[in-house]
């Protein structure tokens, strides 16, 4: 269709004798690359239009919010009609009672390149760019929603690509420039009718400046340097042996407080982990940071103090803190530089540019470069320990910096430290002391379960300063769960907001600290963050036996190319039990069995048999031919660790328990892409799910497989059998797939498949299984199907993404299906009704 054609849809909605917007005319593309241009508008909700010249006319979205760099968020973007090419340089008011009535800014302007046929990507619902914008750069995507009920409105969503250009910030770019990029007028100043600046005319006739994610923020002519946002900082997992290979990176594992520090100009910030600003209390080093030569920049690192033999480093930095004496700053990665965001960057890059960036530092400068050793083994441990260190953290040379706890990070301790919450005391009875010792905890979740007694390790100046924060804490009754009552007979109890670090030799069998010792307060951690530290070791127990079941052939190697024993993997199953056995707690059971390891003959079995061990329960189940069969459960951690000793390495349920066999209790998906689609279509296609279910009053979750796919998974409350659960399953599935049948396939034919997804409904039906939550796969790299949360799903890059280690640090974390047991929602005649018309149609 003539351009003049496409934008009459513009011209109706118009009129041009009220309104300065240009009027729809045909226009002539540009012969090198088409342009973008992005309009803050002001109309009856503040957003974004962005606009992409494509066949003569500005292809246009409404964007709530604006432009994101962060991959996870996703914009809607609505489609609205096409407009003249001449309206990329509009900047202006549209009056009242008008379409669109309102201020408009030119906030960013350039061009955009297509990745793949971009016609057929319109076409399909699907546009993958770059963008070459003066503040939209990188890679984006714009992805077709479906249409709900009667909706006529064209629904897209904008979405960032993981590239260098991304941040972690949401409305980082849009926080970050509120003035026009042509005139560089506020939106104030446009609906005034204030003039463009002299400065702003003279700029625009200049060559364009550099691309905003690749220059200091200070390069703009009369434009300070914009200090750096706080970042969340990586956290390191604990470990118990030091990972081996070039890969790897240590470092001193640092006994103080943690620090993002920020500078810019003639500004320096420095935050606690919290993101507290605690720029006064670390005064020497702010100070010192202002020195650096850089337009702007954003450090990690750990403040400490010298000490001497008479106490631990940590107190060492608190009386120099409070007595204004020397600290250090160790710094051990760079976020920010000079306007560059770095944290995709490989960490042996950013640690290069860090010391070149701290080299400009005059010598005795209180900010360091903190060293690192490439490769080595336990022997670096047992030095550093040797020499009265706390340990070492090692990191993976080539893993980019991401806010969270994370596997490319990992802490060895020489001794077992970590915070703990006080939440009470018993008195002395010695004269001149207020207390005996302090009762600590942790948090599990939202309960606060009670960790032991700490009664040494108290200076006369912290007796003191603890007395007196105690005093004003006083309450009734214990915060805790699990106090002894030979404990809780004398105790005097507080509000649980003091944290304390604490030395011990080890958790004992009932998970309370054994010879604590008292290391000081740590102001830098909120007690609802404070956990049980655990580390994952995969070693075996003394004789081989977990739970009453003893391990024949203890250390045969299931998983070779990962070293795990079978000893090991049944230590997994008896750590993650309590967790996983909720889920999957009297359903029959499949299991695939592997006696020899994954990379020898492998099988499903579903009955019992002779010499099947007495901690796998056993039912009888009518089958299709009437006769009955004796089908195999689990009801607690010793049947999962007995299913380990006949060789399995994997456990698939049913959708129901014995005691209701014909009503089910969840609804599942299982998410089966072609090989040839990128688990970001896949994690993006469980949210669609997600959507229409929610549209019909089904809450559900995501597990991620350990293969390609997702399930996505509804609770139910066991109400429907499984003819009608199975009906509604089938309806829904055929209903999306001909809804979206670009993207999804009813169909089990692998020739359907091709380039889709496949939604496997017929999980839902009497006798059939998916994946336990939390089981091993019997795969490469040991992976295990995990449920995580739908905001999680967004930013991984793969079902497979966790092992046995890091699901086991995953329970010092929130549980995301917390909820699974608790909704109360049920497949209903009405809902099978709807999705069967809606099949009809």
């Amino acid at each position: 269709m003539a351009a003049d054609g496409r934008l009459s849809n513009y011209n109706a909605k118009r009129d041009f004798a009220k309104t300065r917007e240009p009027k729809g005319r045909s226009g002539r593309s540009r012969r090198s690359a088409p342009g973008l241009y992005v309009q803050m508008h002001a109309a009856r909700r503040l957003h974004y239009d962005l606009r992409l010249e494509w066949d003569g006319v500005l292809l246009s979205w409404a964007v709530t919010r604006g432009p994101s760099p962060d991959p996870t968020q996703k914009r809607l973007a609505v489609r609205t009609e096409d407009h003249p090419l001449s309206y990329a340089r509009f900047e202006g008011t549209i009056p009242k009672k008008q379409y669109g009535g309102g201020t408009v800014m030119l906030w960013d302007r350039g061009t955009w390149t297509p990745r793949g046929d971009a016609a057929a990507g319109l076409e399909n619902g699907k546009l993958s760019f770059a963008a070459h914008g003066e503040r939209m750069r990188g890679g984006w995507t714009l992805v077709r929603m479906q249409p709900r009920n009667k909706e006529k409105r064209e629904n897209w969503l904008l979405i960032k690509e993981r590239d260098q250009h991304a941040g972690h910030d949401a409305d980082e770019l849009t926080d970050a420039y509120t003035t026009s990029i042509a005139s560089s007028r506020t939106m104030d100043q446009i609906a005034g009718g204030s003039p463009v600046p002299r400065e702003a005319r003279r700029l625009a006739t200049k060559t364009k400046p550099e691309p905003a994610s690749r220059r200091s923020a200070s390069a703009a002519p009369g434009r300070p340097a914009r200090l750096p946002r706080f970042h969340k900082p990586q956290l390191a997992t604990p470990a118990d042996t030091v990972p081996n290979g070039e890969e790897w990176l240590h470092e001193s594992k640092f006994d103080g407080y943690r620090c993002i520090t920020a500078v810019a100009g003639k500004q320096a910030r420095c935050y606690s982990r919290a993101g507290h600003d605690w720029s006064e209390r670390f005064r020497r080093i702010a100070d010192a940071a202002l020195d650096l030569k850089c337009d702007s920049a954003l450090l990690d690192g750990e403040i400490v103090a010298p000490h001497d033999e008479t106490g631990s480093p940590f107190s060492a930095l608190q009386r120099a803190l409070s007595e204004g004496t020397a600290i250090a700053y160790y710094v051990f990665d760079l976020l920010e530089l000079d306007g560059q965001k770095l944290y995709e960057r490989p960490l042996i890059e950013r640690k290069a540019l860090l010391r070149k960036l701290l080299g400009s530092l005059a010598a005795g400068a209180p900010i360091r470069c903190s060293e690192h050793l490439r490769g080595g083994d336990d022997e670096v441990l047992a030095r550093i320990c040797a020499s009265g260190g706390e340990g070492i953290v090692s990191k993976r040379a080539s893993s980019p910096y991401r806010g969270r706890r994370t596997r490319s990070w990992l802490k060895i301790k020489c001794t077992s430290r970590q915070e703990f919450v006080v939440g009470g005391f018993t008195p002395s009875d010695k004269r001149g002391r207020a207390f005996a010792s302090i009762l600590v905890g942790t948090y599990d979740g939202k309960r606060l379960r009670y960790r032991g007694r700490v009664g040494s390790g108290f200076s006369k100046k912290q007796l003191v300063a603890l007395s007196a924060a105690m005093s004003s804490r006083r309450r009734k009754t214990p915060p805790f769960e699990g106090v002894p009552d030979a404990i809780a007979r004398n105790a005097r109890w507080l509000r649980p907001d003091l944290v304390a670090e604490v030395d011990f030799t080890e958790f004992t069998d009932a998970g309370h600290v054994r010879h604590g010792v008292f290391k000081g307060l740590r102001e830098d951690k909120r007690a609802g963050q404070v956990t049980r530290e655990r580390t994952p070791r995969m070693s075996a127990k003394s004789g081989d036996e977990y739970r009453g079941v003893r391990i024949s052939n203890a250390q045969r190697v299931v998983y070779p190319r990962q070293g795990v024993t079978k000893s090991a993997l049944a230590h997994y199953y008896d750590v993650i039990g309590a967790r996983m056995l909720p889920l999957m707690r009297a359903r029959p059971v499949s299991l695939l069995r592997c006696p020899k390891g994954r990379n020898n003959k492998c099988f499903f079995q579903k009955h019992a048999s002779a010499g099947f061990p007495a901690q796998i329960a056993r039912v009888p189940i009518a089958e299709r031919s009437g006769k009955s069969a004796e089908y195999l459960y689990i009801d607690d951690v010793a049947g999962l660790i007995a299913g380990v000793q006949m060789g399995t390495l994997e456990f698939h349920t049913w959708g129901s328990r014995i005691d209701s066999l014909e009503k089910p209790d969840r609804l599942v998906f299982d998410l089966d892409p072609d090989e040839t689609l990128d688990f970001e279509v896949v994690a993006l296609a469980a949210a669609v799910i997600r959507g229409r279910l929610d549209e019909l009053g089904l809450g559900s979750l995501p597990l991620v497989t350990g293969g390609k796919g997702v399930h996505v998974v509804a609770p139910l409350r066991r109400t429907a059998e499984w003819p009608q659960v199975k009906a509604f399953a089938r309806a829904f599935a055929t209903r999306l797939a001909a809804d979206e049948p670009s993207v999804f396939t009813a169909t089990m034919s692998k020739s359907k498949r091709r380039g889709r997804i496949f939604i496997d409904w017929l999980r839902n039906e009497r006798g059939a299984t998916a994946i336990s939550p939390y089981s091993t796969r019997a795969r490469e790299n040991a992976p295990v199907a995990t449920p995580v949360s739908w905001d999680e799903l967004a930013q991984l890059q793969a079902a497979n993404s966790f092992r046995i280690d890091d699901v086991v640090a995953r329970l010092d974390q929130a549980d995301p299906w917390h909820v699974f047991g608790s909704w109360q929602q049920s497949v209903t005649v009405r809902m099978l009704s709807t999705m069967q018309e809606q099949h009809e149609e």
